[in-house]
């Protein structure tokens, strides 16, 4: 099974193909609003503006999982990060990313990785053809990985 036969809910509750990404490049994160790597977002957005017209698309899971710093409902979550961070890249339902409620992208993204997510602000970074290329824990901010972007952008 690919990623692309895999479906998902956007932050309004859609549903979303994940084929639709394909030919695209990939970072898929799983994101909180109330964690001290919170201002991640910053980075991550800027990676989308100066990449998304080379085919860049962030792709951005709020989850509750990790210390309870994703409480908000989807609607509060979007606000907060149109508000505070001026987010123009994909949002998705809050979703699990670990244990028997994991979302099935996860389960993919984290088989791929050979481990289970620790925290907020992993992040997965997925080739034009729909691979997995490299994960990136935590403390990796988003500036640090543009290297591995533009190698397979």
């Amino acid at each position: 099974m690919s990623i692309y036969d895999i479906e998902v809910k956007d932050i309004d509750m859609n549903s979303i193909k994940m084929e639709e990404f394909k030919g695209k490049t990939l970072l898929i994160v799983n994101v909180a609003s109330a964690c001290g790597f919170t201002p991640q977002y910053t980075g991550l957005q800027n990676l989308y503006d100066k990449y998304k017209d080379k085919g860049l698309e962030v792709l951005a899971f709020p989850c509750n999982q990790f210390g309870a710093q994703e409480k908000g409902t989807n609607e509060e979550i979007k606000d907060f990060c149109g508000a505070k961070y001026n987010v123009s890249f994909r949002l998705f339902d809050k979703i699990d990313v670990n244990g028997e409620n994991a979302s099935p992208l996860f389960v993919k993204l984290t088989e791929k990785a050979g481990r289970e997510i620790q925290w907020n602000f992993t992040k997965f970074l997925i080739n034009k053809d729909g691979e997995f290329v490299r994960g990136f824990g935590t403390q990796k901010k988003p500036e640090e990985i543009e290297e591995h972007i533009k190698a397979i952008i």
